[in-house]
C-alpha cells in the first residue's frame, strides 16, 4: 500500500514537471515567466507526546527548485513551483500552487496548498499544507522572497523559507 502510494506520488510529481516544461515550449502564446529560487529554510516540527505536552525542535537546512509564473491581469498571476528541500536527515518535495497578488509596486503576496513527498521522514509520505509567501521584486529578474509553511497533521513540519529567484 505505501509503495503503491509512492509510486502514484512519484507519477504525479512526473506530470506536473512536464506540464511545468510543456507550458513553458508554449510561452508564445501565454504571457508567462520561468525562472529558478532558492535558499535557506527553517523547519519546526511539533510532536505532541502523550504525557508530555509539546516538544518543539527545528532544523536547519536549504531548498532549490523552479518556478513559472502566468500573468491573470497586470496585478494577478498563478505561480506553480516544484522545491527540493534538504534537512539533516531527510529530504522532501514541496509543490506549492499560488496565487500571487501585486499589493504595491513590486512587492508580492502569495498564498495557496502545497502538495509535499517525503521521501524518506512519515510513514505517510504525501502530505498538504498551506503556504504564504511574500516577494520583492529588487529588478524585473531578480527577487528575494520569504515564505512560511503550515501543516495540518500530528506530526506537523512546518517552515520558513528566505532565498533569492531569478526570472530566466
Amino acid at each position: 500500500m505505501i509503495i503503491l502510494k509512492s509510486l502514484e506520488m512519484i507519477k504525479l510529481l512526473y506530470v506536473f514537471i512536464l506540464c511545468l516544461f510543456g507550458i513553458t515550449a508554449s510561452k508564445a502564446q501565454i504571457q508567462s515567466d520561468f525562472g529558478v529560487k532558492g535558499g535557506f529554510n527553517f523547519t519546526f516540527f511539533k510532536v505532541q507526546e502523550s504525557t508530555f505536552g509539546f516538544n518543539q525542535d527545528t532544523e536547519t537546512g536549504f531548498y532549490g527548485g523552479l518556478f513559472m509564473d502566468f500573468d491573470v491581469d497586470n496585478t494577478l498571476s498563478f505561480q506553480p513551483e516544484i522545491l527540493y528541500i534538504g534537512l539533516n536527515d531527510f529530504r522532501f518535495l514541496n509543490a506549492p500552487i499560488y496565487m500571487k497578488y501585486e499589493i504595491v509596486n513590486n512587492l508580492d503576496v502569495m498564498v495557496g496548498p502545497s502538495i509535499n513527498y517525503f521521501f524518506d521522514f512519515f510513514l505517510n509520505k504525501l502530505k498538504i499544507r498551506a503556504d504564504l509567501s511574500t516577494a520583492y521584486n529588487m529588478t524585473s529578474k531578480f527577487d528575494i522572497h520569504l515564505k512560511y509553511t503550515l501543516g495540518f497533521q500530528e506530526i506537523t513540519p512546518n517552515g520558513l523559507f528566505l532565498g533569492l529567484g531569478l526570472k530566466l
